[in-house]
């Protein structure tokens, strides 16, 4: 046979030409893979089932930025709130600054939520909009609740009430299972958000 020669194999609808390997190591005109497919018309075969689907096989750039902004509140209070699990929450300074972080947390979150509501809404990711904007509005609805409650018992913890340091530290733990449960629900909604429609 020689060098020039070249066969066709057929790949599902389309004809692909293989030439073969020439004594000089030429390479060949296309490569046919596994199954009699080559690597073009498999890449074209996934992009036609992709807008069959209806949906995009590239990342959501923008949804994924606003997951992320979304993440660094919660990931940081995960991080930091256990520690106050190692003190006293009688000693006034560590209740008061326990109490700054939940501010500082929810008020994080509020915005960064607020942020990426108006991001994926302007890219047109409504439904998306919409879930995000419910985090903002339960990290600030919960914002207020937490400061109240917290107000109380430092007041209660004031007045004498031996009971009140562990109602305070029930709301530390219900903070922090808040927070986990919609950590989890973020970093689960992922794989969708990563994916946009069409």
């Amino acid at each position: 046979m020689s060098p020039q020669a070249k066969d066709t194999d057929r790949c599902g609808s389309c004809s692909c030409e293989q030439f073969d390997i020439a004594s000089d190591q030429s390479p060949m005109a296309s490569v046919i893979g596994r199954g009699g497919y080559c690597h073009e018309c498999r890449q074209k075969t996934l992009a036609r089932q992709g807008e069959r689907n209806g949906v995009r096989m590239m990342p959501d750039n923008v949804a994924l930025f606003a997951t992320i902004i979304l993440l660094l509140p919660m990931i940081y209070f995960m991080l930091a709130a256990p520690a106050f699990l190692l003190v006293r929450l009688d000693i006034p300074p560590v209740a008061l600054l326990l109490r700054a972080m939940f501010n500082g947390y929810f008020l994080t979150l509020a915005i960064a939520g607020a942020i990426g509501t108006i991001t994926v809404a302007v890219a047109g990711r409504l439904v998306l909009a919409i879930g995000i904007g419910l985090i903002a509005a339960f990290a600030a609805s919960s914002r207020r609740w937490f400061l109240r409650q917290m107000d109380a018992r430092l007041s209660d913890r004031d007045a004498g009430d031996a009971d009140a340091v562990r109602r305070l530290r029930r709301l530390h733990w219900g903070g922090m299972l808040s927070n986990a449960v919609q950590l989890a629900a973020v970093v689960a909604s992922i794989p969708y958000i990563a994916v946009a429609p069409t």
